[in-house]
């Protein structure tokens, strides 16, 4: 007879329940950046390249997610896939995409400057959204389900 074995489907359901609670916490830390940076005396830099990292952070986890089942080195090369077609998107200019750039939800979502700095910080925080995943694993928060 065999041990009690964990749910796969629970295990993923599991994860991504708790991933989504990370991007939410992250969501919450790149809107706090962005808002009130400035006025507490952050540099320019730190309020760009972080917003920058963690929006990455966020697709990260996102990514991971709406895919619970893939590694988290799989979930990364989406992440940084994505992350690069955000970038190159913003060297792309209509009228409707130019538009919603201007608006709130198009400049955190899309930016508005092309930059390959903001490649940069995305590595270094889709790194970070690995490093997170990892803590959450070992304490029991994400758990990598192997199929039975």
């Amino acid at each position: 007879m065999h041990g009690a074995q964990p749910n796969h489907s629970a295990a993923l359901l599991r994860t991504s329940l708790t991933r989504a609670a990370l991007a939410l916490v992250v969501i919450a830390f790149g809107l706090s950046l962005r808002w009130y940076g400035f006025p507490l005396g952050l540099s320019a830099f730190v309020v760009k390249y972080g917003g920058s990292l963690l929006w990455a952070t966020m697709v990260f986890l996102l990514v991971g997610v709406l895919l619970p089942q893939l590694s988290r080195a799989q979930i990364a090369a989406i992440a940084v896939a994505i992350a690069v077609v955000v970038e190159f998107s913003r060297l792309v200019h209509t009228p409707w995409l130019d538009g919603f750039r201007l608006t709130t939800a198009g400049a955190l979502l899309l930016g508005r400057i092309f930059s390959l700095w903001n490649l940069v910080a995305y590595a270094i925080g889709i790194a970070f959204g690995v490093w997170i995943d990892r803590l959450a694993e070992k304490r029991g928060l994400v758990g990598w389900a192997k199929a039975p």
